[in-house]
């Protein structure tokens, strides 16, 4: 199923489980001659009533043939006798773990008449959840928003909603419903099943919803943020069309930075692409760092082949950064001041990388949103977290959704430094 949230027999076990309380008290022992339902203020014959005891017997003591028999003789002549003939079928239904025959089962209770109002918005979402269950959303998405319009409205409703409007191609719809979800469990104190994000990430991605895909892979970071959801997420993201270079190697850096480069090919990719930036010294460390964790072997060709291409290069540039920064200081704008922060954040010298990107913006005559984004990670990796997350907030367009990506991982760092704060709890002895 869709979103993962339902089991249809432990649902229908619950509603039940309580009809069978309610048949229960309507069907009295075997000696009372009737019994009037106080909602109705109708009773039932004696005939109806012994044989819908003898029904609920056969029920109660498994003897399901007979139980079969005796409910499809019953012949309800009033609303109490027609609900109490329905929730028997109910009844025979669960047990028989039969959802078409439990869904017209409901039906009958709903329409027999006699329904005590305090179930009518359970038994119509149930209805829902039983006609999602088979295939009719246009039923099931009618009866679950009666349940809704009449006060029954758990989460459960909303996720149901958001499926049903999912399966019937309604993608927009089925989104916003699951964020409403995503907002209500949130509030209820819980945790938001990691199925959700996934679904939502999955159509978001199939529609090409690149915003999307970003803003629930997020959520979903925050939630699970593992080597591996960082890995997925970051390589889903990696092929939305027209994405910056520069923003995908900052993508390639989160990825690092999270512990999620798991392959020859992460290496190769954040490698090359670091090359072909400029950054070779960058390159060569990723490559050199693989090698060192196992992730790559020396006889690697792809990766070998470009650390013997760029080596004499990157000495070159990190010998020319000193030069480089006094030219920065002297321009009359900042693109000098911008490079050269560049060159010392792909070196992992970030507090140097702070400097340059501040002299750069002050300068001006730069991309301030890829300048923010970079000095923001520049300053979470020098240990100024509250600075970190000023500067991501200032990125904007394309950059804000790369800024967005590093923010979780900043978060994160937050909340570790938090926990490390807290001092450990001194246990004196007792005398």
């Amino acid at each position: 199923m869709g979103i993962g949230r339902f089991g249809h027999a432990g649902r229908g076990l619950a509603i039940g489980a309580a009809l069978l309380v309610a048949v229960t008290a309507l069907i009295p022992a075997h000696g009372a001659k009737k019994i009037k339902d106080k909602e109705t203020d109708v009773a039932m014959a004696d005939g109806f009533r012994v044989a819908a005891s003898a029904a609920k017997a056969a029920l109660s003591g498994g003897d399901m043939a007979s139980a079969n028999a005796r409910i499809a003789a019953l012949q309800p002549a009033n609303p109490l006798e027609k609900y109490v003939a329905a929730s028997l079928k109910f009844d025979y239904a669960m047990r028989r773990n039969d959802p078409q025959a439990i869904r017209r089962a409901l039906t009958d209770i709903l329409e027999s008449g006699a329904t005590p109002e305090s179930q009518v918005p359970y038994l119509r979402y149930l209805a829902g959840y039983y006609s999602y269950y088979l295939g009719e959303q246009n039923d099931a998405i009618a009866q679950v928003n009666y349940a809704r319009q009449m006060g029954y409205k758990p989460v459960e409703s909303t996720v149901l909603l958001a499926d049903a409007h999912i399966k019937r191609k309604k993608t927009t719809e089925g989104l916003a419903f699951l964020e409403a979800a995503v907002a209500e469990q949130r509030a209820s104190g819980q945790a938001v099943p990691e199925a959700w994000f996934d679904r939502a990430i999955a159509l978001a991605y199939q529609g090409g919803k690149w915003a999307d895909v970003a803003k629930w892979t997020q959520q979903k970071l925050v939630a699970y943020p593992s080597a591996g959801n960082w890995r997925s997420g970051i390589v889903n993201f990696l092929a939305a069309p027209g994405l910056d270079p520069q923003a995908q190697l900052d993508l390639y850096r989160l990825q690092s930075a999270t512990g999620a480069i798991a392959s020859e090919r992460d290496v190769q990719a954040y490698a090359t692409l670091a090359a072909r930036s400029g950054f070779e010294a960058e390159a060569m460390s990723v490559i050199e760092a693989a090698r060192a964790s196992g992730k790559l072997t020396t006889a690697e060709p792809v990766s070998a082949a470009l650390l013997k291409s760029i080596s004499v290069k990157a000495k070159k540039d990190i010998a020319a950064l000193p030069a480089q920064v006094k030219k920065a200081a002297a321009a009359k704008d900042g693109s000098p001041a911008a490079a050269a922060g560049d060159a010392y954040f792909s070196l992992g010298q970030y507090p140097q990388a702070v400097e340059q990107y501040r002299l750069a913006l002050s300068k001006g005559g730069v991309d301030v949103a890829r300048v923010n984004s970079r000095m923001g990670v520049a300053l979470a990796r020098s240990g100024d977290l509250p600075g970190a997350k000023a500067a991501l907030g200032a990125a904007t367009g394309n950059w804000a959704t790369v800024a967005n990506f590093w923010g979780v991982w900043v978060d994160r760092q937050a909340q570790r430094t938090a926990t490390l704060a807290v001092p450990p709890v001194q246990v004196r002895p007792t005398l």
